[in-house]
C-alpha cells in the first residue's frame, strides 16, 4: 500500500489521485490540512530528499513569506520548522511506499515510468 501526502484541493495532487486510481493502484491519502506532517515525519523525509526539493519556492505560500523568513530557512532544521508552521509550502504531492518516498510532485510520465504503465 502507498501513502500520497498533500493537500485535496490542489490541482497537482488531484491529478495524481486521479491518475493513481484510473490505473487501480491503491493508496491511503494524507490531507496536510487535517494531519499536520511531524518532526519525525519531516526528518525522514530530509534523510532522503534535499529540503530544497521538498520545499516548494515557487508556490504560494513561499512567495508570501518576507525575505527575511525565506533567508532564514537555510538546512533541514529550519526547513522542517517552516514545513511544520506552514504545511502548503510542502511540495506536493509526496508519494510514498514502506517508508520511501517514491515521487515528489506529479508528473504524468514520471508516475508511467515508475509504475511500469
Amino acid at each position: 500500500m502507498m501513502d500520497l501526502f498533500g493537500i485535496p484541493n490542489c490541482n497537482t495532487v488531484k491529478k495524481a489521485r486521479d491518475w493513481l486510481t484510473d490505473h487501480g493502484l491503491e493508496y491511503t491519502f494524507h490531507n496536510f490540512k487535517k494531519e499536520a506532517p511531524t518532526e519525525a515525519l519531516l526528518s525522514t523525509w530530509l534523510e532522503q530528499e534535499s529540503w530544497e526539493t521538498l520545499v516548494n519556492r515557487a508556490g504560494m505560500t513561499w512567495r508570501k513569506l518576507t525575505d527575511e523568513e525565506k533567508a532564514a530557512v537555510n538546512d533541514n532544521a529550519s526547513a522542517i520548522q517552516l514545513m511544520i508552521a506552514k504545511s502548503s509550502v510542502i511540495k506536493r504531492p509526496i508519494l510514498i511506499k514502506d517508508g520511501k518516498i517514491l515521487n515528489v510532485g506529479f508528473k504524468e510520465a514520471a508516475y508511467e515510468a515508475l509504475f511500469d504503465a
